[in-house]
């Protein structure tokens, strides 16, 4: 290789290095997707939460239901404690809804949290409404979060400042409804400054209970690290039943619960991706450098079989069936001729004693056997026609004649 593509191979190689430098000292961007899955590590995961629920209820008193609330209550009709949702958005459809609210209404708690508006159907059932609250004015995005239980209110502030939009219970029904939470914007207009919006309320349904929440996120590692809300968040966990089972979705999330591509982990791991990366762009340079050096493989060109003898005998099986005879012998003669000409090197113009000597000399065969060949075939010249018999004598002769040449070529 000259100097100069060692010198392009060089500044490569030292490109790649700086990029793999400057990416691996990059701070790694933050995710904010709103997961809410008992793994995930990221501030909108629920991976803290999940794990006090552990410590707190013990693991054995945690059922972790990957399946459909629907599918899971139809195989387990016993099943007895709090079904537990949490995400950004729920929608159970009309059947699966109905479901849920015939197990709550047996004595079991439904405990459901999302910053989406709830379905008009479980709104309607619980004579609620909903709403949005105004962010006008909040440019710092804090909102303060209550408790209304006496017993768990607190002199400490819980404050959440990555809301991207709120909904409120604008409707309850107040003879049933308890209210549990709400939200206070400290950036309103001085007129409705101390207005508290509810955002947890608590209703009986049947011999059961039901709990909605506007606001999923209290269950998130990023809310329950900044302290102090994780008091907050400890004293939402406080209307769970300890003594009967938690039956947590893992079914209605915004994040994949499962890996769905073998590179996922490699990917998701910085130093695995950019191994990845750097094998990938090795395998494209060594394409590159690899397919100058070689040139392109010559094919294999089969070459043409020589089917000269293929045809003679079709040509001959032709004239044989069509009783050619005078014909066939004509050309033997004539082939055995030029075989003599070409093999022993005799000249065939003059058939005389001289030229029978030395053919039965260079043939390897007798002067008799010689000279009742040449008999034969002056007898045949002679003749009009010829029967089959007269020309496999023929040749049976030229062959037997042929055989005795020990040096002869191959024809």
């Amino acid at each position: 290789m000259n100097r100069r593509g060692t010198l392009y191979i060089i500044l490569t190689t030292l490109t790649i290095l700086a990029i793999v430098a400057i990416e691996y000292n990059k701070p790694k961007e933050i995710n904010w997707f709103p997961s809410y899955t008992k793994h995930h590590k990221i501030p909108f995961g629920t991976l803290v939460f999940h794990d006090q629920l552990k410590r707190i209820f013990k693991e054995s008193g945690i059922v972790n239901v990957e399946r459909p609330p629907y599918e899971y209550l139809t195989r387990n009709p016993e099943s007895k404690g709090t079904y537990l949702f949490i995400n950004d958005g729920l929608a159970f459809g009309e059947a699966e809804l109905d479901k849920l609210l015939d197990w709550t209404s047996k004595g079991n708690t439904l405990f459901v949290a999302a910053s989406s508006r709830f379905e008009q159907e479980l709104l309607d059932t619980l004579s609620l409404d909903q709403s949005g609250i105004s962010t006008f004015n909040n440019f710092n995005n804090d909102y303060v979060m209550l408790l209304k239980h006496p017993q768990l209110r607190s002199d400490s502030v819980y404050v959440y400042d990555r809301a991207n939009y709120f909904n409120q219970f604008s409707k309850i029904d107040t003879l049933k409804s308890k209210v549990i939470g709400t939200i206070r914007n400290p950036k309103d207009e001085d007129s409705i400054k101390d207005k508290e919006y509810i955002n947890i309320i608590k209703q009986p349904f049947g011999e059961g209970e039901i709990i909605l929440s506007t606001f999923p996120q209290a269950f998130t590692n990023y809310f329950i690290l900044n302290n102090p809300n994780n008091h907050y968040t400890a004293s939402l966990t406080s209307y769970l039943d300890p003594t009967k089972p938690i039956y947590y979705d893992s079914h209605h999330k915004s994040g994949k619960t499962i890996f769905t591509s073998p590179l996922t982990v490699m990917l998701n791991t910085k130093e695995l991706k950019w191994s990845y990366y750097i094998m990938l762009l090795g395998v494209l340079v060594y394409i590159i450098f690899e397919g100058k050096r070689k040139q392109r493989a010559i094919p294999i060109v089969t070459p043409l079989r020589n089917q000269t003898i293929e045809f003679t005998r079709t040509i001959s099986n032709m004239y044989y069936e069509k009783g050619k005879h005078k014909d066939i012998a004509y050309h033997i003669i004539q082939h055995f001729l030029d075989y003599i000409r070409t093999n022993l090197h005799l000249n065939t113009s003059s058939v005389d004693d001289e030229f029978l000597k030395n053919l039965s000399a260079r043939s390897n065969n007798t002067i008799e056997d010689t000279q009742v060949l040449f008999n034969t075939i002056e007898r045949i010249n002679k003749k009009t026609t010829l029967s089959n018999i007269e020309l496999e004598k023929l040749n049976s002769l030229i062959e037997k004649f042929k055989s005795n040449n020990t040096w002869k070529t191959k024809t």
